[in-house]
C-alpha cells in the first residue's frame, strides 16, 4: 500500500513493489527490494524461505502460467534467485518472457492476475512518461487485496 508506479511501458507492462517508490520523486524509485538475509512464510507450503544477501528469492518456475494480460510476474534482473519485492502486470501477452520460451533468456514465472480492475490497468499503461519510463504524474497504489 502507497507504492507507485515507477515504471510504465504501453503495450508492455506496469512496474511495481519497489519500497524506494513510496518517494515518486526518487532517483532510487524501481531500483529496491526487500532487505537480504531476512526470511518469509511461504503461505502455500508454509516453509520458511531465506533471501540471498541481496535480498533476492528463489525462482518458482513451477507452473506454466503465460505472462498474458493481467497477469502478475516476477521482476528480476535475468539471473536465477535475483526476484525480490518487484513485479509487473503483463498489459498485453508477453510470451517472450516466460520461463520455458526458449526465444529469449529472459524467466519471469507468473504468481497471480487481476482479477477485478483491469480497466484501470489499462488506463494507467496510456499514462503520459518520461525519462526511464516513469509516470510525469505519479500513480500511487492506494490499497492492494490479495486474495
Amino acid at each position: 500500500d502507497g507504492l507507485t508506479f515507477p515504471r510504465v511501458i504501453d503495450n508492455f507492462m506496469l512496474q511495481f513493489g519497489c519500497p524506494h517508490a513510496k518517494d515518486a520523486s526518487s532517483a532510487r524509485a524501481g531500483t529496491g527490494g526487500p532487505q537480504g538475509g531476512t526470511s518469509f512464510k511461504n503461505l502455500a507450503t508454509g516453509e520458511m524461505v531465506s533471501r540471498t544477501r541481496d535480498g533476492g528469492i528463489p525462482d518458482e518456475l513451477t507452473q506454466k502460467l503465460s505472462n498474458e494480460p493481467g497477469t502478475l510476474s516476477m521482476a528480476n534482473t535475468g539471473q536465477p534467485m535475483s526476484g525480490g519485492s518487484q513485479f509487473f502486470v503483463n498489459t498485453v501477452h508477453n510470451k517472450f518472457l516466460d520461463w520455458w520460451d526458449t526465444s529469449t533468456p529472459s524467466q519471469h514465472p507468473v504468481f497471480g492476475k487481476v482479477t477485478e480492475g483491469m480497466d484501470v490497468v489499462k488506463k494507467i499503461g496510456k499514462c503520459r512518461t518520461g525519462s526511464g519510463d516513469r509516470p510525469v504524474k505519479a500513480i500511487c497504489m492506494t490499497s492492494v487485496t490479495i486474495a
